[in-house]
């Protein structure tokens, strides 16, 4: 079974109301697109901030900016007029995990994505709110995200870690880190085994200005080798990009011995084989 657990059913940006988007007709050309791809298993993970009641755990600016949906009428709808798993893309915001478990518990997820987008106030994949401007140093940055990845793991709010080496999503167009990138994968490293949370290998990286897959082959292969469970996901806004790249994603698994997935129902976990056909 090939799955795509972070998928958004509206692309970013202004004028992209929920009205539009959270519509039968869209969700099926999703589901239509996954089929085409070999893509059993499709739940939509709309980003937390995109709902009013996100505001009572952060009010960042971009949030503001975001914010005009109601969280319940969002699963409402997935749970009661499409066929997708219903997931939910909730940024780590340390000092707030007591709000943000508040406005996760009592809602019928299948899953939760844990993210990582800002450090502070600043972000690492949103030009407006750039880390890189007040950054002193690639270490500093690299350093300090991987520190809030592994705190996320660890808070134990969320089922899957998004795209879990986001801060390289620029690539050479930000600064690097001198040291090897293993050194900032450990720091992560323990609490996601502490906690038990699976990661997500993602493609979307693929689509950005890195041109490479999250986590990398030496962090999935530490992953792998501490007994991590995997998720597959395109994070795909439009219907065109649901499974883009897997065919590289399943190379990728394979060079690093991975057979399984997993799979999510009411935030229970399960593991299911990769079809040996695509493997």
């Amino acid at each position: 079974m090939l799955t795509d657990y972070h998928v958004h059913l509206r692309p970013d940006g202004e004028d992209t109301p929920s009205s539009r988007y959270f519509t039968t007709a869209n969700a099926d050309r999703y589901r239509e697109a996954a089929t085409e791809r070999g893509i059993t298993e499709l739940g939509v993970s709309e980003h937390v901030y995109r709902f009013t009641q996100a505001l009572d755990v952060w009010d960042h600016e971009y949030w503001r900016d975001s914010a005009f949906d109601d969280i319940d009428a969002y699963c409402g709808f997935v749970r009661e007029e499409t066929d997708l798993r219903l997931g939910i893309e909730a940024d780590f915001i340390p000092g707030r995990e007591d709000r943000m478990a508040n406005l996760l518990e009592g809602r019928p997820w299948d899953y939760v994505v844990g993210s990582v987008h800002f450090l502070g106030n600043d972000a690492v994949d949103y030009d407006k709110y750039d880390v890189w401007t007040r950054a002193d140093s690639a270490d500093k940055v690299w350093r300090r995200y991987f520190e809030v990845l592994g705190a996320a793991a660890a808070s134990g709010m969320f089922d899957i870690m998004a795209h879990p080496d986001l801060v390289k999503v620029w690539g050479t167009n930000r600064p690097q880190p001198d040291r090897d990138p293993r050194y900032y994968y450990e720091i992560a490293l323990e609490g996601i085994v502490a906690s038990g949370v699976a990661c997500e290998l993602s493609t979307a990286g693929l689509r950005k200005p890195v041109g490479e897959i999250y986590p990398s082959l030496p962090f999935l292969e530490m992953l792998v080798d501490a007994g991590v469970p995997l998720a597959l996901s395109s994070d795909a806004h439009v219907p065109e990009h649901v499974g883009h790249g897997y065919d590289r994603a399943l190379e990728l698994l394979q060079s690093a011995g991975v057979t399984q997935l997993c799979v999510f129902e009411g935030r229970r976990r399960s593991l299911v084989e990769i079809p040996a056909a695509v493997r």
